[in-house]
């Protein structure tokens, strides 16, 4: 298999839609910025760049954004330079790859979306309504609100789950949280406060999509649900020692979800741990 099958088969065929949404990142900064260099180079203009600016990321004003009404989807696939798509990208697949590990593969996309559509929303409000950040000419790109997301509904799981960071050590998620929330919210007072702004939304929409799950209300669940084939015929299991690989119920997911949440994952039981593994499956 070559590198590109490789990568297209990762994308396209695997569970996970975490390399499918850093595919589809890199795709786009790639094919704007790859041409826009050699523009650079040979032309000395940067009419891609600017055209690019203008039609994908997001405006702060209301009257622009009102005839580039898809900009709040497409600024959260856009990148200003090499480190900003870097960064946003190793974060995602860090974080995404342990959010998946517990609560399936099926939530990742949907909760990328929604978290970059509520960092829209805020910087939108932000930007138009609150005086001291007030600046109707400002505008957005990257994955950081969807990416934030997924961090904070990661640490909000599981805010007890250590990971190990360079020069830094073991830090449990729920400090890494506070940490990047924090300090998104001393930026806002800096010249990228609009983005911070951003960021914050997507945190605050990570927050609540687990609170909200952990109480029985999945709204991305309910979303998938809406778009899946019903089956047309029901098998019912009449000798129920058989049924050993019966999808949990939820209210079981909820309760073990919230255990995690209080205790950490390594206080379940070997009979928590199963279901919790078994729910995952389904979900994947």
């Amino acid at each position: 298999m070559t590198l590109w099958q490789n990568i297209t088969y990762k994308m396209l065929h695997t569970r996970s839609k975490l390399f499918l949404l850093i595919g589809i990142n890199v795709a786009v900064f790639l094919l704007i910025n790859v041409p826009a260099t050699f523009e650079l180079w040979f032309l000395k203009t940067g009419y891609i760049t600017s055209f690019s600016t203008e039609y994908l990321a997001l405006p702060a004003s209301f009257e622009k954004l009102a005839t580039r009404f898809w900009t709040p989807i497409t600024y959260m696939f856009m990148h200003a330079d090499v480190f900003h798509i870097l960064f946003n990208m190793l974060w995602l697949y860090w974080m995404g790859q342990i959010f998946e590990e517990y609560l399936g593969t099926k939530r990742t996309l949907g909760l990328y979306i929604l978290g970059g559509l509520s960092g829209a929303l805020f910087f939108l409000l932000a930007m138009n309504f609150i005086p001291g950040l007030t600046n109707p000419d400002a505008i957005i790109v990257g994955a950081s609100a969807g990416v934030m997301a997924i961090i904070i509904a990661t640490a909000t799981l599981l805010p007890n789950y250590t990971i190990h960071l360079f020069l830094f050590g073991p830090v449990k998620l729920k400090w890494l949280a506070i940490f990047y929330v924090l300090i998104d919210f001393l930026s806002t007072a800096g010249s990228n406060a609009g983005g911070s702004i951003a960021h914050l939304g997507g945190a605050l929409l990570g927050f609540i999509y687990i609170k909200r799950l952990q109480s029985g209300s999945d709204w991305i669940g309910s979303i998938n649900k809406m778009f899946t084939p019903q089956p047309k015929m029901k098998v019912v299991v009449k000798n129920p020692e058989k049924n050993t690989s019966a999808k949990p119920k939820q209210e079981e997911i909820d309760r073990i979800l919230d255990k995690i949440s209080l205790s950490g994952y390594d206080n379940l039981t070997r009979q928590e741990k199963e279901i919790l593994f078994r729910a995952s499956k389904d979900e994947g």
